[in-house]
């Protein structure tokens, strides 16, 4: 069955967005009108300013001006399409600018507005931006998620693997590779039938999810009966922690003779080799530890 696409909209303070003009009038206008629809928001002088603070605080959106000094409206566009290009960024331009809607709307920006102009039309501006984003983001959801268990699937799990790798190297904290393996799935699945082995999957979805910290650990259907799991700012002994109670989580389900088999391996950076490399070799060794798993008897988790 298809999932409906039902994006949700975030509530007004939810959003964040960033201000840049160089006009104290026109930034004191537009902070007025923001902050009376009850959005969250920053300033900045010009694209320079805009630029670094990009680099410290998260926005969904930017309502830029085009003529600033140091860095203009459409330098800050190119920043923004390259660097951070999920969001959305309205720009302001007066009649008599060079730059007209087309050439705005090409170069990147999801809305244009003309001065003057007043507050309702910017709220609605705004308030499709919102929904445009979520509508975005849901169907991206849709696009990494598995449907069964609510996962992330396997197309995501080499982007996150990877994004994860690089941030844990980079600010100096170790990070494991798990993989689980369901034993005598199969036996199970010709036993009871499709249907509850289904649900059996479904289960260890709901497992994972509720074991793992959010926004610290990451979960992934694998393909097929196999999972994956990312343990991020931990020891050794915190992320076997976490695999044991996924284990004892399954167990209490009782799916009949099934169990679950473990194999991490912890990632170590090899400044002689690639990172693809480096991230294949990960995958080797969680998948060997795996199969140790495996044949020591299963329902037991080997770290290599």
């Amino acid at each position: 069955m298809n999932r409906a696409i039902n994006p949700v909209i975030p509530k007004n303070e939810e959003i964040r967005i960033l201000i840049v003009d160089d006009d104290p009038i026109v930034l004191e206008v537009m902070k007025s009108f923001v902050a009376s629809y009850g959005f969250n928001f920053a300033t900045a002088s010009d694209g320079m300013e805009a630029v670094e603070l990009l680099e410290k605080q998260e926005f969904d959106i930017i309502i830029s001006d085009i003529n600033m000094p140091r860095m203009d409206g459409m330098e800050l566009l190119n920043h923004v399409r390259q660097h951070h290009p999920s969001i959305g960024m309205i720009i302001i331009t007066g009649i008599s600018e060079e730059y007209s809607y087309v050439d705005v709307i090409r170069a990147g920006a999801i809305d244009y507005m003309t001065k003057p102009f007043d507050g309702q039309e910017l709220l609605a501006k705004l308030q499709r931006v919102v929904r445009e984003q979520a509508l975005v983001s849901e169907l991206e959801q849709l696009s990494i998620c598995d449907s069964l268990t609510g996962l992330y699937n396997r197309r995501h799990f080499d982007t996150k693997l990877s994004e994860e790798l690089h941030r844990a190297v980079r600010q100096g904290y170790s990070i494991f590779l798990a993989f689980l393996d369901v034993d005598k799935f199969k036996e199970y699945n010709d036993t009871f039938g499709h249907q509850a082995g289904d649900n059996l999957l479904a289960t260890i979805g709901k497992i994972l999810l509720s074991s793992a910290r959010k926004g610290v650990d990451w979960v992934f259907r694998y393909g097929g009966d196999e999972f994956a799991i990312i343990v991020t700012q931990a020891t050794v002994e915190q992320a076997t922690m976490v695999l044991s109670r996924i284990m004892k989580s399954y167990q209490e389900c009782q799916f009949g003779e099934t169990s679950l088999s473990f194999g991490m391996a912890k990632f170590t950076r090899c400044p002689d080799k690639t990172w693809p490399e480096d991230m294949r070799l990960l995958m080797q060794e969680a998948d060997k530890a795996l199969y140790a798993a495996k044949g020591e008897g299963r329902n037991r988790i080997i770290v290599s």
